[in-house]
């Protein structure tokens, strides 16, 4: 479950640093910070998202599937067979169902890295810790962390530049593992079915749950 939430928070995702990362924040250039700012303009106006991913695990191993994502709070991450592995945000729970083994698990999604990426409005800097920014030949490699998770994830997210263009993210966790997310041909602005975002729990105490 840890692994693939990592992913999905990803979801995403989600998000953000490991102990080492709890040092202060570095301090922000001119420039660092119009470039953070037109990062975020870049992520706000994306309301929904639908993209294929690719999806190396610390292990080495790898997988794909599909992502929707709906601002605010909805995200949905669908693994290829045979990964039996679905990750849904309801808006309220983020949910992992493991459909091989039957098992469902639920984590309020206000505790989860994945609300970092599905808030109505994302400000790195008010809901988060900007731990460096990078430039490189049209690349730019944002990371940062949530305030409140400041001693157990890192996230850095990777956009080509010119035009600016979501490409892949990197998560590493508190014990050092690192998860690799590669987007492939990212679709914006496109209508989703609500039916994506909920989930009927199958297991006999769902009524409990839900």
């Amino acid at each position: 479950m840890t692994a693939i939430l990592r992913a999905a928070a990803a979801a995403l995702l989600l998000f953000v640093t490991t102990a080492a990362w709890a040092a202060p924040a570095p301090r922000l250039s001119d420039a660092d910070r119009a470039d953070i700012a037109r990062i975020e303009r870049y992520l706000n106006d994306i309301r929904t998202l639908k993209t294929k991913f690719n999806q190396t695990n610390p292990d080495g191993s790898a997988t794909s599937g599909t992502i929707y994502v709906q601002r605010p709070g909805r995200m949905r991450v669908e693994y290829d067979a045979p990964n039996p592995v679905l990750v849904v945000s309801t808006g309220v729970w983020l949910i992992y169902n493991d459909k091989k083994l039957g098992q469902v698990s639920y984590l309020p999604l206000n505790s989860s890295p994945a609300a970092f990426l599905v808030r109505d409005s994302l400000s790195f800097e008010r809901d988060g810790a900007i731990l460096g920014l990078e430039r490189g030949p049209k690349v730019l490699r944002l990371t940062v962390a949530e305030k409140a998770d400041a001693g157990a994830q890192k996230l850095t997210l990777v956009f080509a530049d010119s035009p600016l263009k979501l490409e892949k993210w990197a998560v590493v966790d508190a014990q050092g593992q690192t998860t690799n997310v590669s987007l492939s041909d990212p679709t914006v602005g496109v209508p989703l079915d609500p039916v994506l975002f909920k989930f009927s729990d199958p297991s006999p105490d769902r009524k409990q749950r839900n």
